[in-house]
């Protein structure tokens, strides 16, 4: 026959929950019977003569304290990686527009057909 779970029943097995608590002290001899479990939580302490099934004050040993849990922390930047839109792009550096002309050579134009215009207007008027 297997093994029967029964809810809110007896526990199975006497292994001591104090053996991986943070505040218990343990003892042990030669024989099974030399065992003596100490709860170093409780003022004054207390020996305790059962195997603790569960306990309010139960803290895990191999748990990293918050000093331990910082040096082993690695930092890490955070970075924005996102894929590129199809069809957008943006440009890494803006730069000015170089014009396809030369500023001097429109104004040198621009008196030129002043005078040329004023010509006109003078023969037409004549």
């Amino acid at each position: 026959m297997g093994k029967l779970f029964v809810k809110n029943g007896t526990p199975v097995g006497n292994e001591h929950l104090c053996k991986g608590c943070y505040w218990g002290q343990f003892m042990t001899g030669y024989r099974e019977s030399d065992l003596l479990v100490i709860c170093v939580n409780t003022d004054p302490n207390l020996r305790v003569p059962f195997p603790v099934y569960e306990c309010s004050e139960y803290r895990d040993r191999q748990r990293p304290d918050w000093e331990q849990m910082e040096k082993l922390a690695i930092n890490i930047a955070p970075i924005r990686v996102s894929k590129k839109t199809r069809g957008f792009n943006v440009a890494d550096t803006l730069r000015p527009e170089k014009p396809e002309y030369e500023p001097a050579a429109i104004e040198e134009e621009d008196e030129e057909s002043e005078d040329v215009d004023a010509d006109a207007e003078l023969a037409l008027t004549q």
